[in-house]
């Protein structure tokens, strides 16, 4: 079993804190050992990244992109042990760990190894005399310039993708990196600092500490050479950053929490609906903020909905991620299967129905939960305002447009909606009068291009495509005298 070590200025630096154990959840046994930083080595990551900054800031857009086209290129012929081993940490299945988290990763990289326009014209203004000098006409540029230092704080349900999707288009804009990974998969955020390397990364550009103390992320978050905060995870812990963030007036990037509403009307294609609802039961196991957990079903199709929805969950292959065939691995840890496990026994309470799931399969090993459908349910039960991150769907039914709005609006976050609809005007605005960050329409598909993130609780700012490259930036006016 190997033991990382963490990767500071270009070196890698055995950690003070020593290592402690990544523990496969399909098998429950240690994949390797992680290094434990200290707040000091923490503190050093950040100071050489501010170090770096300055050269690579000035590093002609061309060459930052070369790097990240080496990065892409190396990841994708590393792509069987890279995603062997997101596998290992993360219970993601063979094919998932493969397309969706390490080779989505290299087509971040990939995506942002381009030079884009970082300056917009402005049109002249005609100023005449007065108190701020004589009649002039006044050129101006809109320029977009790197923030400084950004510390990325990423999540555990995608190891590869989440954190190559901050990093990527930060480095792109001449920003310097401090990667915090999520404790519980932090190993591939080093194979990926060794990609990074491979491809003549300068040194302290980019810079991974890990650890399972709360104090490594507080140092990567409070320390005075960091200027913005990237943030994927809970919104509990989002509101702690913003804290610190706001005393110290740093940019944010906060991608939290999630209780999408899927819709379905009376008229909506119920296979396609089903099919992309029931993605929840089986994409990382519910682990993923934009899942359709919340369904509002037309009466006239509640029925229908609820019993497609529970064979569809019913017939899923639960068991372990690298064997041909599974679709629904375990969740992350054993400490998450008993909060999903807590979460299905309060619905029972509450009074919603258990229409399929909510036990553990007859397996030997491993923290899984079988996909679970709670129907019945009402909007003010917990299991229906509250985030599960678990193969759970609720169900709750509605009789008009108007109260499958209100509905849908009524909650504390704005993720992702959807709409099902044969009515294609009709689906436009029900999206149009959601208060989410985005809508799927007749899809649970996402456009990499269009911009990502959430209304209240679920978020601040957007990135995503072009939309990344601005928010790693700040925008500075240039202003002469023509």
């Amino acid at each position: 079993m190997t033991a990382a070590r963490l990767f500071v200025g270009g070196a890698w630096v055995e950690p003070d804190g020593g290592h402690y154990d990544v523990v496969d959840p399909a098998t429950e046994r240690p994949v390797g050992a992680a290094p434990e930083a200290s707040r000091a080595q923490v503190y050093a990551a950040c100071a050489a990244a501010r170090e770096a900054f300055g050269p690579w800031s000035r590093t002609a857009p061309q060459e930052r992109a070369a790097i990240l086209a080496r990065t892409a290129a190396i990841v994708r012929e590393r792509l069987a042990p890279y995603a062997d081993l997101a596998r290992a940490e993360t219970g993601a299945t063979t094919a998932t760990a493969r397309a969706m988290q390490v080779g989505v990763a290299a087509a971040r990289f990939r995506r942002y190894a381009r030079v884009e326009e970082t300056e917009t014209a402005i049109p002249p203004q005609i100023n005449p005399a007065g108190p701020m000098g004589p009649a002039s006409v006044l050129g101006a540029l809109a320029v977009r310039q790197p923030v400084g230092v950004v510390t990325c704080v990423t999540s555990y349900n995608n190891p590869w993708a989440n954190p190559a999707g901050k990093i990527a288009p930060a480095l792109a804009m001449g920003n310097t990196v401090v990667v915090k990974p999520a404790p519980q998969d932090p190993l591939s955020v080093y194979r990926m600092a060794e990609a990074l390397e491979a491809a003549g990364l300068p040194p302290g550009v980019v810079n991974v500490v890990s650890g399972r103390s709360v104090a490594v992320g507080e140092a990567a978050v409070e320390s005075g050479d960091v200027d913005m905060v990237s943030f994927t995870g809970s919104t509990a812990v989002g509101c702690r950053i913003a804290e610190v963030c706001g005393r110290h007036m740093k940019r944010q990037l906060m991608e939290l929490g999630g209780k999408g509403a899927a819709v379905v009307f009376d008229d909506a294609d119920l296979g396609s609906a089903v099919s992309g609802i029931g993605t929840t039961f089986s994409f990382y196991s519910g682990q993923i903020c934009t899942a359709p957990t919340r369904v509002l079903a037309q009466r006239g199709v509640y029925d229908a909905v609820v019993s497609r929805l529970a064979r569809y969950a019913a017939r899923l292959p639960v068991g372990d991620p690298a064997a041909p065939g599974t679709v629904v691995g375990p969740l992350i840890s054993a400490a998450h299967r008993d909060r999903v496990e807590s979460y299905v026994a309060l619905g029972r309470k509450e009074g919603a129905v258990v229409v399929t799931g909510g036990e553990r399969p007859p397996l030997d090993h491993g923290y899984y939960v079988t996909p679970t459908l709670l129907a019945d349910c009402t909007n003010d039960m917990r299991v229906a305002r509250e985030e599960i991150f678990g193969p759970v769907v609720t169900v709750l039914p509605f009789e008009e447009e108007e109260e499958a709005v209100a509905l849908a609006n009524d909650t504390d976050y704005g993720l992702v909606d959807y709409v099902w609809s044969g009515d294609v005007a009709r689906a436009f605005r029900v999206a149009r009068q959601l208060r989410a960050g985005g809508v799927g329409v007749n899809t649970v598909g996402r456009n990499m291009e269009a911009p990502f993130g959430g209304f209240r609780r679920s978020g601040v700012g957007r990135d995503v495509g072009a939309w990344a490259l601005h928010a790693y930036s700040e925008t500075q006016a240039i202003v002469w005298a023509g």
